[in-house]
């Protein structure tokens, strides 16, 4: 095998303008070092050597002649002559030489290697390494040590054949094992036969592995095609640590700097975990203000069973994240919370302390459309938690949860509210049946501030609820899609009563009415949060069937719930009782009903008004390797009405295409769209393509993507094509897995 080439020609300096752009390494995704591989030996080990004629003197010198073959340990050689001297343990060969050492080939014109300390040189070779299959050749390759090699004029790729795709030309290559890096002098990368990158000096991770360097820069395009640079640079500080460092650069509003620091560990009382990441943009040439942003969260451990953390989030103004955005989660994020805790826990009880606030961003357009106001949740100054419960204590299980929290907020009623809320069950599970009784009581106590002059400054409030758990499981042989299974009936009758207390006087700090699920039907109270619990006298039944393998996995559950009022529902956020006898029927399936198949879907069916109320169908297609598609179809009556079709799929050998929509009925738009090509090649990867979504009410962003993976060097290109397609697509595979991380 022969890599090499002619030199470049001057007309070809062009690329070294290209050095601030990039430098070759690969994309960080957590902090870590590579286990370093065995390569040293036993120094007794001995010398074996073989040849069609020898001579000389045993004790100091052999001369070896024809079919040379000498081995030590994990060192192997043949050449058509060789000279082994004893006494410095060292050998010369020349002649069709060819080493392996340690996993790596070479193959020359003249070698000379010290064995005992690994020093040395081979003349013209060609080299193949065994981590990442790299491979070159060069007019020198020099051993430093056991570990190490410098490449002299050489080339380095990790393709096949004796014209690869893409490679590397380097004065200088020292290519160190032990320490998993290479380190590149003047160097051109090739693709295609043309220069396409040159630098001064790059490095790069022999197996692909995170290490500290520039990484590949991003260029994109924001909402309204607006250009950006972003120039990262990665630190890895530790095994469980890293830095990265950029500077990106808006063509419309300026430099802004940013660092994400991350770390991860253990100490004597757990783990201890963290995320940081701020930046920042002096004096914006749009709005001539300095905007900025922080998100920060830690825990750890300090004590057996004690902990503590923080979840800190800010920014400078309320048009942050449409403004700078680069996905879906970050530009729909209006709520920031801060919040500090500390937690507490034994076998039988823990206890938390926290405070928390919120900083709320609202949409722009909310100055003219109210209804698009983001709300302002409570502050918690502080808030105290306990629990403990015990399960079995002859036969009773039990348990008690209390809080109290100081609810403060700028604009509405303020106060205290102690709860506390005990419950008592004796579950009686036997084969085929299971009936659970259950008492409950809460007990809760406020002190209010900024109320009505009329209002009461102290409330409390004491309710009971007695529930009852009772099902049967009944089983028979079945079959699904031609397999045997065992099909299940599982019938499931819950009654809840709770007594009928006027709350309309109570404050509301965080309660909202639960979604209406086949979770929340068989809950006691149908809200979250502590300043409603509403009263019932009903009945829930449901009726669910599952078809089960043999080593008890689940390919396929059916299920329908209803539930039925027996009083009115008196107790309502909104003040106004419901008088309906029935709930709406809910109705599901999903499963995996081969190994290509798999669904999900969702009904909530109003009887009274014959009218669905929502519906969520989702169904996944998996045929193959980096084949799937799925189709999926979300519907809340007056709300939303999407509809969504994603897939990854081969169009030919090598090519690949990635897609997303997401159209709105309602709204008679595409409010989501991604579309995206690759291209697998042996030894890199091709991607591009564009996404679209929505920061805000009235804006959208834009970002497109090119990317060029090299294995085991680097990704060169704009935008993040990979985050986009792993959160656009479910089931999404990376063609290029063995490649790096």
């Amino acid at each position: 095998m022969s890599l090499k080439k002619p030199a470049a020609p001057p007309s070809q300096r062009w690329a070294y303008a290209l050095t601030a752009l990039v430098t070759a390494t690969a994309v960080p995704l957590h902090a870590q070092t590579v286990q370093k591989r065995e390569r040293t030996e036993d120094p007794n080990l001995p010398v074996t050597v073989r040849a069609e004629e020898i001579s000389g003197r045993p004790e100091r010198e052999l001369i070896l002649e024809r079919k040379v073959e000498l081995s030590r340990g994990q060192t192997r050689m043949k050449a058509d002559r060789a000279c082994f001297k004893n006494v410095e343990n060292e050998v010369t060969a020349n002649g069709n030489v060819w080493m392996e050492r340690f996993g790596d080939t070479y193959k020359g014109e003249e070698l000379q290697l010290n064995l005992s300390s690994g020093k040395g040189w081979v003349l013209h070779p060609e080299y193949r390494m065994e981590v990442n299959n790299a491979q070159g050749s060069a007019r020198r390759v020099d051993f430093i040590s056991e570990d190490e090699a410098i490449v002299t004029d050489g080339t380095y790729t990790t393709c096949e054949g004796l014209l690869p795709d893409w490679y590397l030309k380097s004065n200088t290559l020292r290519l160190d094992a032990g320490r998993d890096v290479g380190v590149a002098g003047k160097t051109v990368i090739y693709f295609k036969g043309v220069p396409i990158i040159g630098a001064p000096a790059l490095s790069f991770s022999l197996s692909g592995a995170r290490r500290s360097g520039w990484l590949p820069p991003t260029i994109g395009f924001r909402s309204k095609g607006r250009a950006e640079i972003l120039q990262p640079y990665y630190v890895n500080i530790a095994p469980n640590r890293d830095l990265t460092l950029y500077p990106r650069w808006m063509l419309d509003r300026g430099l802004q700097f940013g660092a994400t620091g991350r770390y991860i560990g253990e100490n004597d009382y757990g783990g201890y975990e963290g995320k940081t990441h701020a930046e920042v943009l002096l004096n914006d040439k749009i709005t001539k203000t300095d905007r900025w942003r922080l998100d920060s969260q830690h825990t750890q451990g300090i004590a057996p069973g004690w902990s503590y953390g923080w979840n800190l989030k800010a920014a400078s103004d309320d048009n942050y994240p449409s403004d700078f955005s680069q996905s879906i989660s970050t530009s729909a994020e209006r709520q920031l919370v801060r919040e500090i805790r500390t937690d507490y826990r034994t076998k039988y009880w823990n206890a938390s302390a926290r405070v928390q606030s919120y900083q709320v961003l609202q949409d722009p357009v909310s100055v003219t459309d109210p209804s698009r106001t983001v709300p302002r949740p409570y502050d918690r100054l502080p808030e105290l938690l306990f629990h403990a419960g015990r399960y079995d204590v002859k036969g009773f299980d039990w348990a008690v949860d209390s809080e109290m929290t100081r609810f403060s907020h700028p604009d509405l009623p303020t106060g205290n509210r102690a709860v506390v809320v005990s419950q008592l069950s004796y579950p009686i599970v036997r084969p085929g049946y299971f009936v659970t009784p259950k008492l409950m009581l809460h007990a809760s106590a406020y002190e209010l501030e900024k109320t009505k002059a009329d209002a009461p400054r102290t409330l409390t409030r004491s309710l009971p609820t007695f529930s009852l758990d009772s099902g049967l499981v009944f089983e028979r042989d079945a079959k699904l899609t031609g397999r045997k299974m065992t099909q299940t009936l599982e019938p499931r009758l819950f009654y809840v009563y709770t007594p009928y207390k006027d709350q309309s006087k109570f404050p509301n700090f965080d309660t909202f009415e639960a979604t209406f699920n086949l979770a929340q039907i068989f809950n006691e109270n149908r809200f979250i949060g502590n300043d409603r619990v509403s009263d019932a006298n009903q009945v829930t039944a449901a009726l669910v069937s599952r078809f089960l393998e043999t080593n008890g996995a689940e390919r396929l559950r059916l299920v329908l719930g209803q539930r039925f009022y027996l009083n009115e529902q008196r107790v309502q956020l909104a003040n106004t009782p419901r008088t309906e006898n029935r709930s709406d029927v809910l109705l599901a399936a999903s499963g995996r009903i081969s190994d290509k198949w798999s669904f999900d879907s969702a009904v909530q069916y109003n009887a009274s008004a014959s009218s669905v109320v929502t519906q969520n169908y989702g169904v996944q297609w998996q045929p193959g390797e980096k084949k799937v598609i799925n189709a999926e179809y979300r519907y809340l009556r007056d709300v939303v009405k999407n509809a969504m079709v994603s897939s990854q799929w081969p169009l030919s050998k090598r090519w690949y295409g990635v897609g997303r929509v997401t159209y709105s009925v309602l709204e008679h738009k595409v409010v989501e769209s991604l579309v995206g090509l690759e291209y697998q090649a042996d030894c890199w990867v091709f991607r591009m393509g564009g996404q679209r979504f929505v920061t805000t009410t009235r804006n959208t962003s834009t970002p497109i993507f090119f990317q060029l993976e090299l294995n085991g060097l680097s990704k060169l290109g704009f935008g993040s094509p990979l985050e986009s397609f792993y959160k656009s697509v479910p089931g999404y595979t990376r063609l290029n897995q063995g490649s790096g991380r």
